[in-house]
């Protein structure tokens, strides 16, 4: 593939989730881990690696889907990838699932492979963790009105994500197959 980035599909923050999100990630005590910046919070639908960027806004240009909510009220250590993230008490609703598997399908009629387990909505806040800390998680609630496609950019300083598309999440969509 000529011209290809390192993308994926994403919920990108509002201004006011994004400060809600750095703020309680300063008061969760754990050493030894790498937070995140607070300007690549996020919560990935689907990593696609890499891939044309121009290609992949194509197959998703005619998508709709509804907006939906989540409620991340949980504080989670994943030991094999060494993270700490946020996670959902509740499973994803049916919207956040049917959009995950549009995405999907959208990658795969791009010839992408993309990952084949259950989609798990979590908040990436560290990593190279080694604990679960204890903390008290106030519920954070996530209205995704749209959704994005974001390049990871390598820069001296590290990685920086960089949203590059954004369609809106609309009520009463249909999904066209």
């Amino acid at each position: 593939m000529s011209n290809t980035s390192r993308l994926f599909f994403a919920l990108w923050p509002d201004t006011k989730t994004r400060q809600t999100l750095a703020a309680l990630s300063q008061t969760i005590a754990a050493k030894d881990c790498t937070w995140v910046s607070p300007h690549n919070l996020h919560l990935t639908l689907v990593f696609l690696g890499a891939a044309d960027a121009e290609t992949i806004k194509q197959a998703v240009a005619g998508m709709t889907a509804p907006p939906f909510t989540l409620t991340f009220d949980r504080l989670s250590y994943w030991q094999k990838p060494r993270i700490l993230c946020l996670t959902c008490r509740q499973p994803a609703p049916n919207e956040a699932l049917i959009l995950t598997s549009a995405l999907e399908k959208a990658a795969a009629n791009c010839g992408l492979r993309t990952d084949t387990r259950p989609y798990t909505p979590h908040i990436t806040l560290a990593r190279h963790a080694d604990y679960l800390p204890e903390a008290k998680i106030e519920p954070l609630i996530w209205r995704a009105e749209s959704f994005c496609l974001v390049e990871s950019c390598s820069e001296a300083e590290g990685v920086r994500y960089q949203v590059i598309a954004q369609w809106p999440l609309v009520n009463n969509a249909v999904n066209p197959d």
